[in-house]
């Protein structure tokens, strides 16, 4: 975040110290000042007082004729508060997004010299995409809007219909740590801070380096659940757009979690990449040609012939494999590659504690995993009790996320 910008989370309170910009607000909180997003604020005035005190009074308690439609009043006009605050801020934000392609992208585009289509990509992600969509939504909302009385607008029918669009924030949102980065590393050389700088103060944005700027589309599309929940707060039951915001509420909660999902998919799979890089002497296929998720690791026992030494190793339960390694005996976070097992092709035995009748050794705490395609076994053992339930359970959890559509087949004694 910039040095100048104002950090803040959900519910707290800031003190405007500057409102002369329409987009760009300085204010202050208890940790400090600095610039923040107009857009993503909305004034104490009379929206934060519960709905109850516009309800009508209850019979016998000093109720008028005027006190029904007087409360009723009261409650349209949070509802107009709500609406006009909607379409403020998504035409500041469609602004915000015109600003950034034709004062930034615009410009870097005709810098070949300086950026790649690469280069441009990894910065701006999909941000022109996001300007079209956004620009056909405000279009679809000021239709939607009643002029004339404004609290019966109907905008919960345009976030249902556009409800598809917003999951192109997902791209946007998970590369995002990537253009912040390759921000980072260009803007160590001066020609890039001064040509970023020329490309601000062309188009009169406010004193906000571009990585500010380029968060705000992260951070809008967080808000749009807490601005249809204000404004289902003050839509009456009765109201003809009551189940359209109730079903929009719903569905763009699900459009967050989506992108919150897609982005721990996407960091799971960077981690993957890295943890394969660090292993000596891997060999077969990568890890995520089959897999996406590390689901539970562990250093087991693994008893492979009667009399044999019992050889210690490193195994990792991804979806749809199990991978086990050697630990260096010198360099004890050194592991190198030892095989794979394909959990498609494998069913989990527990074993009770006692001897082995295949093995004819003794075990503890240990299970058996048995390779349908070839008939081998092998056997594993933990070295305390609840070490080998939580593999258990992890095996069991790993045929439900690889396997949704098939029933999961559960241990059975030996």
């Amino acid at each position: 975040m910039d040095d100048q910008e104002l950090g803040f989370k959900a519910g707290d309170v800031i003190e405007v110290m500057d409102a002369t910009n329409r987009e760009w607000w300085w204010g202050r909180v208890a940790d400090g000042e600095g610039w923040f997003p107009a857009s993503f604020v909305r004034l104490r005035v009379n929206q934060d007082e519960p709905a109850d005190n516009y309800e009508a009074p209850r019979a016998g308690a000093g109720e008028t004729e005027d006190s029904i439609p007087e409360a009723q009043s009261c409650k349209d006009q949070m509802r107009t508060n709500v609406i006009n605050e909607i379409l403020s801020t998504e035409r500041d934000y469609i602004k915000h997004l015109r600003d950034i392609c034709e004062g930034y992208v615009r410009q870097c585009r005709k810098r070949e010299d300086m950026f790649s289509e690469e280069q441009l990509r990894t910065i701006f992600g999909n941000i022109e995409d996001i300007y079209r969509c956004q620009k056909a939504f405000v279009k679809a909302l000021e239709q939607k809007f009643n002029t004339e009385r404004p609290h019966l607008s109907e905008l919960g029918a345009c976030f249902l219909e556009h409800q598809a669009d917003f999951q192109i924030y997902s791209e946007y949102c998970n590369n995002h740590p990537n253009a912040c980065v390759e921000l980072s590393r260009l803007t160590k050389l001066s020609k890039y801070v001064y040509f970023f700088e020329a490309c601000r103060l062309l188009q009169r944005m406010i004193d906000i380096s571009l990585d500010g700027f380029l968060l705000t589309p992260v951070q809008k599309i967080c808000k749009y659940p807490l601005q249809l929940a204000e404004l289902l707060k003050y839509t009456h039951p009765q109201h003809r757009d009551f189940k359209n915001v109730e079903a929009a509420l719903h569905a763009m909660k699900n459009v967050a979690q989506l992108i919150n999902e897609r982005k721990r998919r996407l960091e799971n799979i960077d981690k993957i990449a890295q943890w394969q890089s660090s292993i000596e002497d891997w060999e077969g296929e990568d890890l995520l040609v089959r897999s996406s998720e590390l689901i539970y690791s562990g250093e087991l026992t693994r008893v492979t012939q009667p009399q044999a030494k019992s050889q210690q190793r490193m195994f990792f339960l991804f979806d749809r494999q199990l991978i086990y390694c050697k630990k260096d005996l010198l360099r004890r976070d050194v592991l190198y590659y030892k095989g794979r097992l394909d959990m498609d092709d494998l069913e989990v035995v527990d074993v009770e504690d006692g001897k082995d009748r295949d093995l004819h050794v003794s075990v503890k705490n240990a299970f058996r995993l048995y390779c349908g395609a070839t008939g081998d076994s092998h056997l594993l053992c933990a070295r305390k009790p609840e070490q080998k339930q939580r593999w258990l359970k992890a095996f069991a959890r790993e045929r439900e996320q690889a396997s949704p559509s098939l029933s999961c087949r559960g241990s059975r004694p030996c």
